[in-house]
C-alpha cells in the first residue's frame, strides 16, 4: 500500500465499530499515519505561501490557503497523495467507516495542500455536500497534518461539534502525522475557529482530501454551511454572510 501505515484492511474492519461510534459523528484519529521519512521530505517541499499559486481565502468566515493542483508539487506529495487515492485506500476506508464503493476525487475540489497563517482561521461549517462536476455526494474527509514540532500553545486545533452547535465534542492539535478521517453529513460541524497564535513564519499544513459515493437518493446541493457557536455575539450581517455561502455559486443570483 505504498508508504501508508496501519491502514490495511484488517485494521479498518477491526476499528469500525469504534469509528461509527465517536461523538459528535464518526471518526478516527490515527498518529504516524505514514513512513515518516516520506512526510518529512514531503513536509520540506511543501510550498510556501509565495511559491505557487495558492488560492486566498480572506473573509469573516475564513482565512486560509488553497492549492488544489498537482502541477508543481515535489514528487513526495504526490506520491502521498496517489497513496491516499489508490485502490487499497480506498478499501481501507470502506472497511473502516462502512461507505461501499467510495469515489476518489482526482480534481481535488476544494482538497489538495491547505495552508493557515498566523492569524488565520475557519470557522465551524459542514462542508458543500455535492462535487459540482460529477454530481456525486461527499461522504469523508481526510485531513493528514504536516506540523514538525507544533506546540499547543500555536492553536490550530481541529474542533468537532455537536450537532446542535451547543458544545465543542472534540479538539485535535495538528500535529505532524496525525490524520483525521470523518464521516460529513448535514451535520457534521467542524473547523478551526480560533486564529492561529503561531509565531511568525510558521504555518499550519495538512493535506486535504474528500471521498464520495453516487448520489443515488439525489440530495440536494448546498454549498459550504458555516455556523455561528454560542459564544459569538448577534451579528445580522454576518448571519446574512452564513446564508448566502451556504447557497451554490451557481444558484446565488436566481
Amino acid at each position: 500500500m505504498g508508504p501508508l501505515l496501519r491502514c490495511n484492511t484488517e485494521f479498518g474492519l477491526e476499528n469500525r465499530e469504534r469509528y461509527l461510534s465517536m461523538q459528535p459523528f464518526p471518526h478516527i484519529v490515527i498518529d504516524d499515519f505514514i513512513d515518516g521519512e516520506t512526510l518529512i521530505q514531503a513536509c520540506e517541499y511543501f510550498p510556501a505561501p509565495s511559491t505557487v499559486k495558492w488560492t486566498q481565502y480572506d473573509n469573516p468566515l475564513e482565512k486560509k490557503l488553497m492549492y488544489s493542483e498537482y502541477e508543481g508539487l515535489d514528487i513526495s506529495l504526490t506520491k502521498v497523495l496517489g497513496a491516499l487515492n489508490s485502490p487499497h485506500f480506498l478499501l481501507f476506508l470502506e472497511n473502516l467507516t462502512g461507505f461501499q464503493n467510495i469515489i476518489k476525487d482526482d480534481q481535488l475540489v476544494g482538497g489538495g495542500l491547505h495552508q493557515i497563517e498566523k492569524g488565520g482561521k475557519l470557522d465551524v461549517h459542514a462542508d458543500f455536500n455535492i462535487h459540482y462536476q460529477t454530481g456525486n455526494r461527499r461522504c469523508l474527509n481526510l485531513i493528514l497534518f504536516l506540523n514538525k514540532d507544533w506546540k499547543e500553545d500555536y492553536g490550530g486545533h481541529l474542533e468537532l461539534w455537536d450537532r446542535e452547535m451547543k458544545k465543542c465534542r472534540r479538539r485535535v492539535l495538528p500535529i505532524f502525522n496525525r490524520v483525521v478521517i470523518f464521516s460529513t453529513d448535514e451535520t457534521s460541524y467542524h473547523g478551526h475557529p480560533h486564529p492561529l497564535t503561531c509565531p511568525e513564519g510558521r504555518t499550519r499544513k495538512s493535506i486535504a482530501l474528500y471521498y464520495y459515493i453516487k448520489n443515488h437518493d439525489n440530495v440536494k446541493s448546498h454549498s459550504t454551511k458555516y455556523m455561528k457557536r454560542p459564544t459569538e455575539p448577534e451579528d445580522e450581517e454576518l448571519d446574512e454572510f452564513r446564508r448566502i455561502r451556504s447557497i451554490p455559486k451557481d444558484q446565488r443570483n436566481k
